[in-house]
């Protein structure tokens, strides 16, 4: 018998750091900064590939409350450490007008490496995410759950969409952050896997051709964490808004919670073949919040706004149980007033409907992005 899960939620996000007076990307901060995040956050602050990045991470919290509040914390040290230096972060997974070819790497021995590995595609990897993990100890539970709970990835996706400019460009995405991310390999939905040996195998051939060094660099929408006992999803774009992390964490670990209850039961939700949630993805990916994606039951392009009804029908005795409703009811607003990038190519409109020219408006986008970070 498999004692239940612990459900566990820890979030990952990544950020970009701007200038204050440009609102261009930082290409080289100044040595200081990454030492000023690190005095006031320790352990849960990281660089990333590129000097312009960083990454926080929350400790493992049983309510999306606590989590959120972390990830406050997070975030007002990231703004203050910036301050200092005339800088300010940005939570989207894209920066309006930057271009890719004029940022630098961190100089690791492993981007020294995924550098030379991956070539121009990981030079190119000007993007932000967001993962989230959910607790679950038993090995096998975790490949069971990972294999049915990629039906909702693409809800998740739509939820968080705030990447759809590309160097001063509408790319016509809600996410471009995804059509970047994806020329690396070992990207996208997973396999179909039977139980975690099976997964633990597949790696091993990996490594043992000299392919890979470990299982970190299997960048699936969803995996095993290479670091934790934990389902890791990583489709989702980093949101400009904390409470719409919190809506997605809480949709997250209901739908976990949900597929356990089932399994229980003995019952479990349909696994479908990957080219059908492969549409969903790319539904999510282009339309966003406000679009439609496919009811694989129903066999019908559904509006997200509906779909979002009875997901959240679906999972509220979960919601409920895990202290999350309130977190939960946030994410039917996010498809039917947007997500960041809806409020994003809102705020460029605006601005040239005043008067700004193509870059001005670029501009404008980044003060809302900034303006954003800080709500709290």
């Amino acid at each position: 018998m498999i004692v239940e899960p612990a459900l566990t939620l820890g979030i990952e996000e990544e950020y970009l750091i701007v200038d204050r007076q440009t609102r261009d990307l930082v290409r080289e901060p100044d040595a200081g900064f990454l030492a000023a995040c690190a005095d006031l956050l320790g352990e849960q602050v990281t660089g990333e590939y590129l000097q312009c990045q960083v990454e926080v991470g929350t400790k493992p919290h049983r309510r999306v409350q606590d989590a959120r509040d972390d990830l406050v914390g997070l975030r007002k040290g990231i703004s203050a450490a910036a301050a200092a230096f005339g800088y300010a972060p940005i939570a989207a997974s894209t920066h309006p007008f930057a271009k890719w070819r004029e940022q630098t790497h961190t100089r690791k021995e492993r981007y020294d490496a995924l550098r030379y590995d991956l070539g121009q595609p990981v030079r190119r990897m000007l993007i932000c995410g967001m993962h989230m993990h959910v607790g679950i100890e038993d090995e096998d539970l975790r490949i069971d759950l990972m294999n049915q709970v990629t039906y909702f990835l693409p809800h998740l996706l739509a939820l968080s969409c705030s990447s759809p400019y590309w160097e001063g460009e509408d790319t016509g995405l809600a996410s471009y952050r995804l059509t970047v991310f994806d020329a690396l390999p070992r990207t996208g939905l997973p396999d179909v896997l039977g139980s975690y040996g099976e997964y633990t195998r597949m790696v091993g051939q990996l490594v043992k051709v000299g392919c890979i060094e470990d299982s970190s660099k299997i960048w699936w929408d969803v995996r095993p964490s290479a670091k934790y006992p934990t389902v890791e999803q990583r489709v989702t774009d980093v949101c400009s808004l904390v409470d719409d992390v919190a809506a997605i964490a809480a949709v997250y670990q209901s739908v976990m919670s949900f597929l356990f209850r089932l399994r229980k039961n003995n019952q479990r939700w349909r696994v479908y073949p990957q080219t059908l949630i492969l549409e969903n993805r790319w539904q999510a990916q282009r339309y966003g919040a406000r679009g439609k994606l496919i009811d694989h039951g129903r066999g019908e392009l559904a509006p997200m706004s509906e779909l979002m009804e009875e997901l959240i029908d679906l999972i509220g005795e979960d919601a409920e149980r895990l202290g999350c409703s309130r977190e939960l009811a946030r994410a039917r607003q996010i498809t039917l007033n947007g997500n960041s990038a809806d409020r994003q190519r809102a705020n460029y409109k605006a601005a040239v409907e005043g008067g700004a020219d193509a870059h001005e408006a670029c501009v404008a986008v980044v003060d809302g992005l900034i303006a954003e970070y800080s709500v709290s």
